[in-house]
């Protein structure tokens, strides 16, 4: 990660953002110095609304990792969509927030071992965006990788009165407390080998700290937990199937929401289409038979109560 700046001198946070391009702000939240980045696309012009996407990096990672274009292509696709990104960087012992964790609820890191407020950190960061730029409140959405994923989960269970959907990436709901206000649409992406959120439960083998982990709730669980809560059909119907990939969909939910499952056959442990960080190599290469920004948006658009 760069030499990050000094609390609220790099970017003043009571001005607005009126030129696109790339933000890095800090500000002192629970006595502990907190970072995040803003993408502003080239298309932006403070004319009209847009949405917002707020992705979590994974794990041990950080907001320079998750908004690296080699790896996850966030920024190509706020080019392409003209959604405005932000990307959070979560709890470090570190000054540089290096290694940071999300407080997800029975996982993970640092940042459950401190209850760190990261729920109170996504609002603050929400109230200085809403104030800075146009977006659009139905479509304010979240997604992440791991860690990053099931730090969406805790926004769908604690921020519905904000968000309007999520999207999960090889991370499940492992949230303690889980009282959403109103339904709301759910997407999970997850390959069947994943070695370290195991697709049936459990945490893999490869973590070597296990104090630092849970014993991860299935995808399969995950997901009859979101379409009872959803009130939607519990048998779902199969809109895509290949030899590489199956995705389902669960429809009349209450309020129009949807609850999606795509599963890869391989993948393992990372975001399909993108390219693992060189923290996070070893194991199976990401799937190229699903690519996550891809079908994410398709199934943010093709929601009829974001329209």
């Amino acid at each position: 990660m760069k030499e990050l700046p000094a609390p609220n001198s790099s970017t003043d946070l009571m001005s607005p953002i009126t030129i696109p391009g790339d933000y890095v702000f800090s500000l002192n939240h629970k006595d502990q110095i907190r970072y995040y980045k803003i993408h502003v696309p080239k298309s932006y012009t403070g004319d009209k609304l847009v949405p917002l996407l707020f992705v979590f990096h994974g794990g041990g990672g950080d907001m320079d990792i998750q908004s690296n274009e080699e790896y996850y292509h966030q920024i190509s696709k706020s080019e392409e969509i003209g959604h405005v990104v932000v990307f959070p960087n979560g709890y470090s012992v570190y000054q540089s927030g290096k290694l940071a964790t999300w407080n997800a609820g029975n996982c993970c890191g640092e940042a459950k071992k401190n209850n760190s407020d990261d729920i109170g950190f996504v609002k603050a960061i929400l109230v200085h965006i809403k104030q800075s730029l146009k977006i659009d409140p139905k479509k304010i959405f979240s997604t992440g990788m791991s860690n990053g994923a099931m730090m969406s989960y805790q926004l769908a269970c604690s921020m519905t009165d904000q968000f309007s959907a999520i999207t999960a990436v090889a991370g499940t709901d492992n949230t303690v407390a889980c009282r959403p206000t109103k339904p709301i649409s759910i997407f999970h992406i997850h390959a069947k080998n994943d070695d370290k959120v195991l697709f049936y439960g459990g945490a893999g083998s490869s973590f070597t700290d296990r104090t630092l982990i849970t014993d991860f709730v299935s995808v399969p669980k995950t997901i009859s937990k979101w379409v009872e809560f959803n009130g939607c059909n519990p048998k779902p119907n199969i809109v895509l199937q290949t030899d590489e990939v199956k995705c389902e969909e669960y429809s009349e939910c209450k309020d129009g929401v949807k609850v999606k499952l795509c599963i890869t056959e391989d993948g393992g442990h990372s975001w399909p289409g993108g390219k693992k960080p060189s923290l996070l190599l070893g194991g199976r290469p990401p799937t190229k038979a699903l690519i996550a920004n891809d079908v994410m948006w398709d199934f943010f658009n093709l929601n009829k109560q974001f329209r």
